[in-house]
């Protein structure tokens, strides 16, 4: 059986491969001959000879495979060079207009973030197919996604390890909204509101598996500051720093609750703060 990346270089260059059977010699005899006559004509011949460049064996190499083709082959009476000119080069077709490029096959299954992992780096697919099973196309240059034998997405391919690249088309709707921050926009904006919120958005996309993946949090976390300004969040984003809670509902809970300055209990730390929890002080 011919493996995926084989029959994609005959196909582009419109020849077929046909292999040989296993256990079965006389399949390639015609091959192993010609092996054997480059042995005796060529090899055997400059066994003896040293080169200290190799254009220069390259240079011998080619005077005797010119001499070889010339020669006239016993019980044909005619050369091989003839029986090519003769036989083969009408047949041959014009090569395609761009050389092969090489690529390699993987199967993938796509994760719930709507993203498959190809050298460590994560490319984004349509977010309809997540769990789906997909394979990629991989060259130096570029990563294809194909589905059931269709193009589905298609990346130029990155050496950055452990980041993701994602097509927006490819993401859910309630996904959409965050394009336009990045991680460098986040961390800005989180650090003008104070040392605390930039230090807790930074320990929320580092504990996802992909950054982005924390966005909704950390816009989020940004976005009450327009409810309980810079002092209030940033002492809230102390408090779950404290308490090991990592979330916007959490910091949400926390502001609503006025709970940003209280003093943390060895009972109390750490535990799930969250806005339907009433806690211990609720009927005091």
């Amino acid at each position: 059986m011919v493996n995926r990346t084989y029959a994609d270089m005959a196909r582009h260059y419109r020849t077929a491969i046909v292999p040989a059977r296993p256990y079965k010699p006389r399949d390639k005899a015609k091959v192993e001959v010609g092996v054997q006559v480059v042995g005796r004509w060529i090899l055997a011949r400059l066994r003896h000879r040293r080169f200290f460049s190799l254009a220069d064996l390259n240079a011998a190499i080619r005077a005797l495979l010119d001499d070889l083709n010339d020669r006239p082959m016993r019980g044909w009476g005619v050369s091989r060079r003839a029986l090519y000119e003769q036989l083969d080069r009408p047949a041959l077709e014009t090569l395609p207009p761009t050389p092969y490029e090489y690529a390699e096959w993987k199967r993938c299954r796509v994760g719930l973030d709507y993203h498959v992992e190809i050298a460590k780096h994560y490319y984004s697919v349509p977010h309809q197919l997540i769990r789906q099973e997909v394979e990629a196309r991989i060259t130096v240059a570029t990563v294809e996604i194909f589905h059931r034998g269709k193009r589905v997405a298609s990346h130029q391919r990155s050496a950055r390890p452990h980041r993701p690249t994602t097509v927006a088309e490819h993401m859910p709707s309630s996904h959409r909204r965050y394009r336009d921050w990045t991680h460098e926009r986040i961390r800005r904006e989180a650090t003008l509101i104070g040392s605390d919120t930039a230090v807790l958005v930074d320990v929320i996309m580092r504990s996802r598996p992909h950054p982005e993946q924390g966005f909704r949090s950390c816009i989020g976390i940004i976005g009450l500051v327009k409810r309980f300004g810079f002092e209030r969040v940033d002492a809230a984003c102390a408090r779950a720093l404290v308490l090991g809670t990592r979330s916007y509902s959490s910091v949400a809970a926390i502001l609503k609750n006025h709970r940003e300055h209280a003093p943390t209990t060895t009972a109390e730390a750490p535990i799930l703060i969250h806005e339907n929890i009433r806690g211990p002080g609720y009927y005091h």
